[in-house]
C-alpha cells in the first residue's frame, strides 16, 4: 500500500477519531458553542461557534440553490476576514472544493487559475470585481461578502435563499478522506502555477503529525494575516480552528498585523522570515530612538545580556550563575516589558517558515524569551514536513521529520518525502504529478539538503536556483543573501547573482519602513526611496552589512559588487510572491541591464565595488 494514502485519523479534542475536516468542524462547534470562534481586531466582529455552524449550513444550502454540487470548485478572492472561514467551510460541507487566489492576481492570472480550476462561481469583495471581470473567466455567479454590486449576489442573499430539500447532514457525512479539501496554486516562480490537490486525508494527517508538540485548543489565539491562498495560513489558522478550536482574529491588511498583536495577545504566531526580521528591526529602532541616556543604556545592556544568553543556550552550554542572574534581571527590567509591548507576552508557540531565516534572527528572539521554531515544507506536503522544537532548536537546520513522515536524500542531494501529508497530485497535470511522485510514493521536493547525524535536515537551496559560476562552483544564493540581511535591517531583500559569471554580485532592496526611519534621522524625512538609494550614508551602511556578511562566507561566495535598487518591492509584484519569496527569473529579466552593469560598469555609477 502506498503510505501516502494509508488510513489516517485525527484524535479530536472531543475524544472522537475524525477522518475529514467537515466531521472535525461539526464536533468542534458543539464543544463550546458560546465561545467566540472568529473575530476581527477590537472585537468589531465576533462570531461564536454556534453562529459559525449555523451560518455554514445556511451558506451551504444557499450555494446548493445556485447549483453547487459535490466535486464542484468554487473560487475565493478575499482579504483575511471571518467570511472566508464561513464560506470555505460551507463549500467543504457540500463535498465541493474551495480554493483561494492571491488578491494581487492580475486579470490574465485569474483567467488561467479559473480556467484550470473550472469554477463557475467566485466569492469576493467589491474591490476585486474589476480584475475578476477583466479576466474574461466564464462565471455563472459572483458573490460579494461586503455589500451589493452590479452583476453580483450578496452573501446574505445567498444565505436567505436555501434549498430546503437538500439534506445538509447527509452531505457532510458523505465527504470522504480522499475528497479534495482545497487546491493550493503554487507561486509560479518557475512557470505557470500548478494546482496542488490537497485532500481531507492530507489535512487530517498534517494535524495529527504535530499533535504531540504543537497541541492547541479553545484557549489559544492566532492572527490570520497571511494569504489564504498559501498553505501556511490555511493550515495554521483555518485548519487549526476547525480541528482544534483555536480562536482566529482576521487582519484584513497584512501590514497591520503588528498593530493587532496587543489586542489579540496570540498564544500561537506564524510568520515568514521577513515578518520576524521586521519585528526585530522595530525593536532595535525603538532602542535607537530612546532619548533618555539611562533607558538607552539599560535597553542596550539588556539586549546584550539576552544575546549572550541565547548564544550560550543554542550552543548547548549551561549559562552559569552570573549570566543567569543577569538574564533574570534583564528580563524583569526590560525583556518582559518588550514582549508585553509587542503583544507577545502570552505566546506559547512562535513559528517561522516558507523560507530560510537568518540564524541571528532566531538568536535574537531566543534571547528575548521567544524561542522561534522553524518548520519546513511545501504546498505539496500540506505544510510542515519537518520542524525544530524548543528542546531541539538546532539553528541552521529545519529540524527532524514530524510524526509519520519519512525523509531521504536522492543521489544529487534533493530532499525526498514520503508520508500521508503528500498531495494527491497536480490538477490537470498527470505528467507533472508522475515526475514529482514516484511509484513508491516518494515526492521530489526540488529542495537540496543535508541530514546530520542526529537526523536534522538542513535545506541548502532550491535545486533549480543554485548558482553555478563560470568555474563550475555550486553555491546556494540563500546562504549569501541571508548573510547580508542578517547584518542590516535596511535590506529587505538581497538577490545574489553569479550564474555562469566570474564572481558574485547582488541587487539590494531597501526596507521602506526602516529606511523611512533612517531618513528622519538624517533630517530628510520626505526623501523618496530612489533618493535614499543614492544617499552616501545609506550606501555606507549597506556596504558595511555586505562586508560583514562576506566575513561569514567563503571567498568564492563573497559579494564583490552590488547595486541598491531605487524602488521598493511589494509582495505579489513582479519580483516577490505574495509570501515574499524571490521570483528569480522575472527579476533577472526586469533587471537585466542592471545586472549587466554590475559586471561591466565602473564603480561609482550606481555600482558599489568592495575591491575583493
Amino acid at each position: 500500500m502506498n503510505p501516502n494514502t494509508t488510513q489516517t485519523v485525527f484524535h479530536h479534542p472531543s475524544g472522537v477519531a475524525v477522518h475529514t475536516t467537515a466531521e472535525a468542524f461539526q464536533h468542534t462547534a458543539k464543544m463550546h458553542p458560546d465561545r467566540v470562534a472568529l473575530r476581527t481586531p477590537g472585537g468589531v466582529q465576533e462570531i461564536t461557534w454556534r453562529e459559525y455552524a449555523a451560518r455554514v449550513e445556511s451558506i451551504a444550502l444557499g450555494l446548493v440553490s445556485l447549483g453547487v454540487k459535490r466535486g464542484d470548485t468554487v473560487g475565493l478572492m478575499l482579504t483575511n476576514r471571518p467570511e472566508f472561514h464561513l464560506v470555505d467551510t460551507a463549500i467543504v460541507h457540500l463535498g465541493a472544493i474551495p480554493f483561494s487566489v492571491y488578491n494581487t492576481s492580475a486579470p490574465e492570472q485569474l483567467a488561467y487559475l479559473f480556467g484550470d480550476a473550472a469554477n463557475r462561481i467566485v466569492v469576493t469583495e467589491q474591490v476585486f470585481l474589476p480584475a475578476i471581470r477583466a479576466s474574461g473567466a466564464e462565471l455563472e455567479h459572483i458573490i460579494t461578502v461586503d455589500g451589493p454590486a452590479e452583476g453580483a449576489i450578496e452573501l446574505r442573499a445567498v444565505e436567505t435563499d436555501p434549498d430546503t430539500e437538500f439534506d445538509f447532514q447527509a452531505s457532510w457525512r458523505a465527504v470522504e478522506p480522499d475528497d479534495l479539501v482545497t487546491l493550493i496554486y503554487t507561486s509560479g516562480t518557475t512557470g505557470p502555477p500548478k494546482g496542488v490537490e490537497i485532500t481531507h486525508r492530507n489535512v487530517i494527517a498534517a494535524a495529527e503529525s504535530v499533535s504531540a508538540d504543537l497541541d492547541t485548543g479553545f484557549d489559544d489565539r492566532i492572527i490570520s494575516y497571511l494569504p489564504a491562498a498559501h498553505i501556511a495560513d490555511r493550515v495554521s489558522s483555518h485548519g487549526a480552528n476547525q480541528l482544534r478550536g483555536i480562536q482566529i482574529t482576521s487582519v484584513a491588511d497584512p501590514r497591520e498585523f503588528a498593530a493587532a498583536l496587543p489586542d489579540v495577545r496570540p498564544t500561537v504566531f506564524f510568520g515568514v522570515p521577513r515578518v520576524w526580521q521586521k519585528i526585530k528591526a522595530g525593536i532595535e529602532a525603538k532602542v535607537a530612538e530612546e532619548t533618555s541616556p539611562v533607558k538607552s543604556k539599560l535597553a542596550a545592556w539588556a539586549l546584550d545580556v539576552a544575546a549572550r544568553a541565547a548564544r550560550t543556550d543554542l550552543s548547548g552550554r549551561p549559562r552559569g550563575r552570573a549570566l543567569q542572574v543577569q538574564y533574570q534581571l534583564a528580563d524583569r527590567l526590560v525583556l518582559s516589558k518588550v514582549r508585553a509591548a509587542l503583544g507577545l507576552d502570552e505566546l506559547k508557540l512562535a513559528i517561522s517558515g516558507a523560507a530560510s531565516i537568518p540564524a541571528e534572527v532566531i538568536e535574537f528572539f531566543v534571547g528575548l524569551g521567544i524561542p522561534v521554531i522553524e518548520v519546513w515544507g511545501l504546498s505539496e506536503t500540506t505544510g510542515a514536513a519537518t520542524k525544530t522544537t524548543v528542546d531541539n532548536l538546532k539553528v541552521g537546520t529545519v529540524g527532524k521529520p514530524v510524526e509519520g513522515v519519512e525523509i531521504k536524500l536522492a543521489e544529487d542531494g534533493e530532499v525526498l518525502v514520503r508520508a500521508p501529508i503528500v498531495m494527491r497530485g497536480y490538477r490537470n497535470k498527470p505528467d507533472k504529478t508522475a515526475d514529482a511522485i514516484d511509484a513508491d510514493g516518494w515526492f521530489a521536493t526540488g529542495d537540496v539538503g543535508t541530514i546530520d547525524a542526529e537526523g536534522n535536515l538542513t535545506i541548502v537551496d532550491r535545486k533549480k536556483e543554485l548558482i553555478i559560476n563560470e568555474s563550475g562552483k555550486n553555491m546556494a544564493p540563500s546562504t549569501i543573501e541571508n548573510a547580508v540581511k542578517a547584518n542590516s535591517s535596511l535590506a529587505s531583500q538581497v538577490v545574489a547573482v553569479g550564474d555562469d559569471k566570474p564572481y558574485i554580485t547582488a541587487l539590494i532592496v531597501l526596507d521602506p519602513d526602516v529606511v523611512a526611519l533612517r531618513a528622519k534621522a538624517l533630517g530628510i524625512p520626505d526623501a523618496q526611496i530612489a533618493d535614499l538609494a543614492a544617499n552616501p550614508e545609506i550606501i555606507d551602511e549597506v556596504t558595511l552589512s555586505v562586508k560583514a556578511g562576506n566575513a561569514r562566507l567563503s571567498r568564492v561566495e563573497q559579494v564583490k559588487r552590488f547595486v541598491i535598487v531605487p524602488e521598493a518591492w511589494d509582495p505579489g509584484g513582479d519580483e516577490l510572491t505574495p509570501t515574499m519569496k524571490l521570483r528569480r527569473k522575472p527579476i533577472a529579466s526586469k533587471y537585466a541591464q542592471t545586472i549587466l552593469d554590475l559586471y561591466s560598469t565602473p564603480a561609482g555609477q550606481g555600482v558599489v565595488d568592495l575591491g575583493i
